[in-house]
């Protein structure tokens, strides 16, 4: 007998949650994201609860995100996209608001929607196998689950080379940047190159060329491997991240940053750039997409705030 995708009970007053496609990474689905509602609210009020967990089945982490082969799916068969978004958003927030302690363990793989399942709980934990990243870049997206704003108020534009270039970041880096709160277990070292000071100095302002452009000539060899890696990406994602995380950066609460999630979600993925990059990394698997913009020179102004303009 197949076992649900989401493994629920109550043990000693905690409640406990697993995600359970370790096949797929513990991707998650619309159906998954319901149930997910559903059990935290029941566990909200539920007196016999104290606390709530979250884990991941299998070996390989916590969760590598949203399906994004089935958003992409149901994009390009016109369905709707923004349902999608709202339920996996609506989880998060709940998440963030949660009135009781919320454990999560964000072993392994900790990426993209599995962030935003982990990253706004109270108390976050990482071992030595943790490996945290928003990756969306690399598909066309945008770092969505409410993860700009924890990106924007790391010091040093850390969270901006992050965030541009899709980097991951090993448990004692989680620790000092605020996405974690404790380990279990040693960890490994902090990431020497995430202290470079060619950071602060080549992701300031608002212009991703700019940006680019100072890496590209940068001394520091990191620099020039940033570089390289964000211009592998979606130009036009990588602008809108920019822009994103600017705006982030002044919002008062996560509630209040909902209507850009949602409108940044739904205006990229079901623009080309998405398919193209689910395509790229996830579908074919060629790592060869073709972007809708050549390089991030060729992206205006223009094309960006449009993305941010409200949903109808």
């Amino acid at each position: 007998m197949t076992e649900p995708d989401l493994l629920v009970d109550v043990v000693a007053g905690v409640g406990r949650i697993r995600l359970n496609r370790p096949r797929q990474l513990n991707a998650l689905t619309v159906p998954m994201m319901r149930a997910l509602a559903r059990v935290l609210d029941d566990f909200a009020a539920d007196p016999d609860v104290v606390s709530v967990e979250l884990t991941g089945a299998g070996e390989r982490g916590l969760c590598a995100g949203a399906d994004v082969r089935a958003l992409r799916e149901r994009a390009l068969g016109g369905g709707d996209v923004r349902e999608f978004f709202e339920v996996e958003y609506g989880v998060d927030l709940r998440i963030a608001a949660f009135p009781k302690p919320y454990r999560a363990a964000m072993t392994g793989i900790t990426m993209g929607g599995g962030l935003g399942l982990s990253a706004h709980g109270s108390l976050r934990v990482v071992d030595a196998t943790s490996r945290l990243a928003m990756p969306e870049t690399q598909i066309g997206l945008f770092p969505d689950v409410f993860m700009t704003p924890l990106l924007a108020r790391m010091p040093g534009e850390i969270g901006t080379h992050l965030a541009l270039t899709g980097a991951s970041v090993n448990g004692a880096d989680a620790l000092r940047l605020g996405l974690a709160d404790e380990a279990s277990g040693e960890l490994p070292d902090e990431d020497p190159q995430l202290d470079g000071g060619w950071i602060a100095e080549c992701y300031a302002g608002e212009d991703p060329a700019a940006v680019v452009q100072r890496l590209e000539t940068h001394s520091e060899p990191a620099a020039r491997a940033a570089a390289a890696e964000i211009r592998r990406r979606s130009p036009l994602s990588v602008a809108v991240t920019l822009e994103a995380l600017r705006r982030a950066a002044v919002v008062a609460s996560l509630p209040d940053l909902l209507p850009q999630e949602l409108t940044l979600a739904v205006r990229l993925s079901t623009g080309p750039d998405f398919a193209e990059g689910v395509r790229a990394q996830l579908v074919d698997r060629d790592r060869n997409p073709h972007w809708s913009h050549a390089r991030i020179e060729d992206v205006s102004r223009d094309e960006v705030l449009t993305c941010f303009v409200p949903l109808d």
